[in-house]
């Protein structure tokens, strides 16, 4: 991973915030991972609940005029346009026809703008053959952004940046991303297909009250690139990535699924909820916290009912050169499974970092580095025995597919006192609810 971008975020005022996630099981003795995110993802921006994010809100609705799908020539200025007068006019929606689009440079969305198209099978944005010949404002290559605006949405739509047909390994390949939320607030990427990347596909950058939701991401473009992240969070807080599916694992650029990223910044108060993630490549995990100077932090972040899988690790750490601070973690109700090597490994100099109450199969296990606060509670894994009907696969979209009561988990997030350690864990195998909450707090969570 280079780290060739220079950001900061400003630390923000900070009010309480207390979130409860539901987890429903869908028949008694298994609780499947899809209930959760089900029930996430058809709440739509109820379920950002970190960030509160609801993007663009206005009504009016403003023509795109002067695109033709579906042939050779050159959308963006159609496109472009009709943005502009949505925001000019203050704000609005602004719906793309059937088809493909095809643009020879970034599309910027802009304050109070819901860039949306018919369905992500139904409207396609593709970069044109001469894509590469323009720049976006921070001199990379993003298909579309939202530099530094605020009160926006991107939805319905598949976003395809023709790596599999352009020579992405450009200047700035690193600099932005497929779809690239960049220095804004109250973002809201939803409904999206990203296809053919030659950067990361979707990254908040320098933003904050941000949600990804209900996305489909994946490398596809045959390994002539590196460092194909799915979805990259960098010096960003106050999000929400919640009911995605992941697959760098198609190919063998691909690289991280999720990361938590700092450069000379912090991240803080995201939450990793019901998605699916797969990492490729020999590098590429679950997901990493990335940090690169000692001062950076990731802290105040909650990973809760994912599926991580078939890659080389579950979740880690990776630390460029320094070693920065990762601390109130709490990797609750996930399942590891045909992951090479742990399912978490967190090391450095971590603090309150809570791992508990997790499910693996072919996974290995799971370790923190000791500091304060720092427990690695009870975890089931799955055997594979006839009696649960796998013999020798691991279940896909099981988060226990064991002879266990159907429970509910009400995961509350609190502030965590700094000081003492966490109590032991209580409860047996059966009792997650005790198993997540043996605490007297939880994960903190302020909202600017």
């Amino acid at each position: 991973m280079k780290l060739t971008e220079r950001m900061r975020v400003a630390r923000s005022r900070r009010s309480a915030i207390v979130v409860t996630v539901v987890v429903c099981a869908m028949a008694a003795g298994a609780l499947v991972l899809g209930s959760i995110r089900a029930a996430l993802v058809a709440g739509g921006p109820a379920a950002c609940a970190i960030s509160g994010a609801s993007g663009a809100t206005g009504t009016t609705r403003y023509a795109v005029t002067d695109v033709t799908a579906n042939d050779s020539t050159d959308d963006r200025a159609g496109i472009q346009s009709a943005i502009d007068r949505a925001s000019s006019g203050g704000g609005g929606i602004v719906t793309l026809p059937a088809g493909t689009l095809l643009v020879n440079g970034p599309i910027i969305v802009k304050k109070k703008v819901r860039l949306e198209g018919l369905g992500a099978n139904t409207t396609v944005v593709k970069a044109g053959p001469a894509f590469m010949s323009s720049s976006g404002p921070y001199k990379g290559h993003p298909l579309i952004t939202t530099s530094t605006a605020t009160d926006v949405t991107i939805a319905n739509l598949t976003a395809d940046q023709s790596g599999d047909t352009l020579n992405g390994n450009a200047s700035g390949r690193l600099a932005e991303y497929l779809i690239d939320i960049r220095w804004s607030s109250n973002a809201l990427v939803t409904g999206v297909v990203t296809k053919n990347p030659f950067t990361y596909s979707i990254a908040a950058a320098s933003s904050k009250r941000f949600c990804i939701l209900n996305n489909n991401v994946s490398a596809s473009t045959g390994g002539l690139y590196n460092q194909l992240d799915g979805i990259h969070i960098l010096n960003s807080s106050f999000g929400d990535v919640v009911g995605n599916t992941i697959d760098q694992g198609l190919v063998p650029d691909g690289d991280d699924a999720l990361v938590a990223h700092t450069i000379n910044g912090s991240v803080h108060d995201v939450s990793y909820v019901g998605n699916k993630a797969r990492g490729g490549g020999i590098y590429g995990h679950g997901m990493q916290f990335a940090l690169s100077s000692d001062t950076d932090q990731i802290y105040n972040i909650t990973i809760s009912g994912n599926e991580i899988w078939g890659s080389p690790a579950g979740i880690v750490t990776g630390y460029y050169g320094k070693n920065g601070a990762v601390h109130d973690v709490a990797i609750t109700g996930n399942y590891f499974h045909d992951n090479s090597n742990y399912a978490v490994s967190i090391t450095g100099r971590p603090y309150n970092v809570s791992i508990t109450a997790n499910q693996t199969c072919r996974s290995q296990g799971f370790t923190v580095t000791p500091g304060p606060g720092n427990i690695v509670g009870p975890h089931d894994q799955y055997i594979l025995d006839s009696r649960v009907g796998s013999v020798g696969n691991c279940p896909t979209r099981g988060i226990a597919q064991r002879a266990h009561d159907a429970r509910v988990i009400n995961l509350e997030l609190r502030t965590i006192p700094r000081g003492p350690a966490y109590p032991a864990p209580v409860g047996g195998p059966g009792s997650l609810s005790r198993e997540l909450f043996p605490l007297t707090g939880g994960v903190r969570h302020v909202r600017a």
